[in-house]
């Protein structure tokens, strides 16, 4: 077993999970700060973490609260994440000046990824990987997301890329690092809200078990970072790939006329994706989200049972 890292704070029920060996699936805090309005975020934050319950796993959020770390959180922290508007977004870059002013931080994927890791938790489940933004050939605005995923031994299951991003050069930056993106179930690989995005996956598995295998593959083998393990949404609660399209492209137009960049970029566009959408998708954002707490619970149990 791989020993935490000693500036983590654990929970009592993951260190207790930890020491036995039981299997740990690791979830991120940012959907939470910035992803969802409140209450609904705290909410569905719940409820995942009872879904990985329910699968035979231990839900193990993490976030920076008071400059701290933490791995595995309790009722009341999970709501200041959730309804305090200072938490900040905290990917890679932002760790040490938020543990170092001792401040709230809610983790992106690759800072989720690297606390994961250093927590000695090989499964982490979210709901859209970053990726190359749309223009990124010019702006090279290129999520942290994607250098993590080459870097850290964690396998991430979520339902695709973010469906506003550039998916083609996304996969294939993924390609260039070597990063196995694997589709659960499908030859066609998903863009979030839509189970098809037009390209195809690169790899395909088709139960938990078979990726449980590809990850001890991997690392058994000396391979370092990560893996995609992209689990489409549900059919009945994808929207349509056309429909979503012209929704984003709206909102993207909109962002680029009010000037909103780097960071901010994200929550906006899915704040403003909710809004065109009359909530449709805020809806299906919470049933992949829930979808994939329910894979990865699967993925982690596989896995731990080697």
């Amino acid at each position: 077993m791989t020993q935490p890292h000693p500036m983590l704070a654990l929970s009592p029920e993951v260190a207790e999970a930890l020491a036995a060996g039981k299997p740990v699936v690791a979830l991120e805090s940012t959907i939470i700060s910035h992803g969802m309005p409140y209450p609904k975020n705290v909410e569905t934050a719940r409820e995942v973490e009872q879904i990985v319950r329910g699968g035979g796993a231990v839900p193990a959020t993490i976030a920076v609260l008071d400059g701290v770390p933490r791995i595995g959180l309790d009722e009341a922290q999970l709501d200041v994440l959730g309804s305090d508007p200072d938490v900040a977004k905290v990917s890679i870059r932002d760790l040490p000046y938020v543990i170092a002013r001792r401040g709230h931080g809610a983790t992106t994927v690759a800072s989720t990824m690297r606390l994961a890791a250093l927590a000695g938790i090989r499964v982490f489940v979210t709901g859209g990987i970053g990726g190359v933004h749309r223009g990124g050939e010019s702006s090279m605005d290129i999520s942290a997301d994607l250098t993590e995923l080459s870097l850290t031994d964690v396998a991430v299951v979520s339902a695709g890329v973010k469906s506003l991003l550039d998916i083609g050069r996304t996969l294939e930056v993924l390609e260039t690092l070597g990063v196995p993106v694997i589709t659960v179930g499908s030859d066609d690989f998903p863009s979030f809200y839509s189970r098809s995005s037009g390209f195809r996956s690169p790899l395909r598995l088709d139960t938990a078990d078979d990726v449980a295998a590809a990850m001890r593959a991997k690392w058994e083998l000396g391979l370092a970072g990560g893996l995609i393990v992209a689990n489409p949404i549900p059919e009945a609660d994808e929207i349509p790939e056309a429909e979503i399209s012209m929704l984003i492209s709206r909102a993207v137009t909109e962002a680029e006329h009010r000037g909103i960049t780097g960071a901010a970029i994200t929550p906006y566009l899915l704040g403003r994706i909710v809004e065109l959408s009359g909530g449709d998708s805020l809806r299906a954002n919470i049933a992949l989200v829930k979808d994939n707490a329910a894979f990865g619970a699967e993925v982690a149990v596989a896995y731990q049972g080697r």
